[in-house]
């Protein structure tokens, strides 16, 4: 018999976050904790993001309660498929192979797990002014960072145009490669005007241009792109039977995999399974979990034996995140399996 049992931790940016939905302050998170009659324990995180996730605030909470109810009394078994909930299936799926894994926070035993070899990943820049914008990317240049993501589309659209050659002109193509996020910012109108006019920056890809919901629209920029492009919010909500489809329609350059708010591991490697069909390049992303989560997706990551970086570096975002073995060396990520979990925050 499994016991299970939920904890709201909310979790609070050391810096306010800028995107193109506005700047964030907090993130509302949840985790579940599965524990078997021998005290063996699995944890797992919801993944929630307002806007992007299918749950409503509002019903996690309720969802959430009701599941463990069930589960404590024997009547639900963890690995259920929970298609509405997302968020709350990927806690359960890692929950439970972290209880199947013996309840060590190691889920898929690796070199990784073993701290003989890292992943390498972007440097993530948020959006803000020039000063802050240039203090984030020195850093993690000096940091040892050569690609980063950044977020456009929330600024004047010239100011950030301007910034990228600011960019270009201090390092070259050679030196860092750009990734650009768009969440969804431009209409479709904009989004092949303002993409000629940063595509002599050297841009890698972009994700996102214009908000999902639009394929035909989509497709037809992925037909002649000037940056290769990426989808992302596209992906989420996606039922099984319509996602070759939608690939096909819309042929991007690129995937990008949030287990999260897919619905878990098997829901993203189901997606990385048609991408790699269609001869679509794709990398994973952690949807700003903590390191609970962030710890799930990245030993999952990594015996998929990935070999460009994955936008895995969001452990350092929170002042109240999950002390645990992960770190960040450089510009990667790093399991150092001499320092221990610590849950006393989160005690359910």
């Amino acid at each position: 018999m499994v016991q299970a049992g939920y904890i709201h931790h909310p979790l609070y940016f050391l810096r306010p976050a800028g995107t193109s939905r506005g700047v964030l302050h907090m993130k509302d998170c949840w985790f579940i904790k599965l524990v078997r009659e021998d005290g063996s324990t699995g944890w797992g995180e919801v993944s929630f993001i307002p806007g992007l996730s299918l749950e409503e605030p509002g019903d996690v909470e309720i969802r959430l309660d009701h599941i463990c109810k069930l589960i404590s009394r024997g009547e639900m078994d963890p690995a259920q498929p929970l298609p509405s909930s997302p968020g709350i299936r990927f806690a359960l799926e890692t929950a439970l192979r972290d209880l199947e894994q013996g309840g060590s926070g190691i889920l898929y035993p690796s070199d990784f797990t073993e701290g003989r070899s890292g992943i390498p990943t972007n440097g993530l820049i948020w959006m803000g002014r020039k000063e802050f914008l240039m203090e984030q990317i020195r850093n993690k240049m000096d940091a040892g960072f050569r690609v980063l993501k950044m977020k456009v589309g929330a600024l004047d659209f010239q100011e950030e145009v301007d910034m990228l050659y600011w960019i270009r002109s201090e390092y070259r193509s050679n030196d860092l490669e750009i990734r650009l996020d768009a969440n969804g910012a431009w209409s479709p109108e904009e989004a092949g005007e303002r993409m000629e006019a940063l595509a002599a920056c050297g841009i890698h890809s972009i994700e996102q241009p214009i908000a999902a919901g639009q394929p035909e629209a989509m497709a037809q920029l992925c037909r002649t792109p000037v940056i290769p492009i990426a989808l992302d919010e596209e992906l989420i909500g996606r039922a099984p039977e319509g996602r070759r489809m939608l690939l096909q329609l819309i042929r991007p350059q690129y995937i990008i995999l949030k287990p999260g708010l897919l619905g878990g591991i098997s829901e993203a490697g189901a997606w990385i399974s048609l991408a790699r069909g269609l001869n679509m390049g794709w990398w994973v992303t952690s949807a700003l979990e903590s390191n609970i989560g962030l710890n799930a997706i990245a030993q999952w990551t990594f015996q998929l034996e990935v070999a460009m970086p994955q936008g895995l570096g969001t452990g350092l975002l929170y002042r109240n995140n999950i002390p645990s073995p992960l770190e960040m060396r450089g510009d990667q990520l790093w399991f150092n399996k001499e320092v221990p979990w610590d849950f006393t925050t989160i005690q359910i």
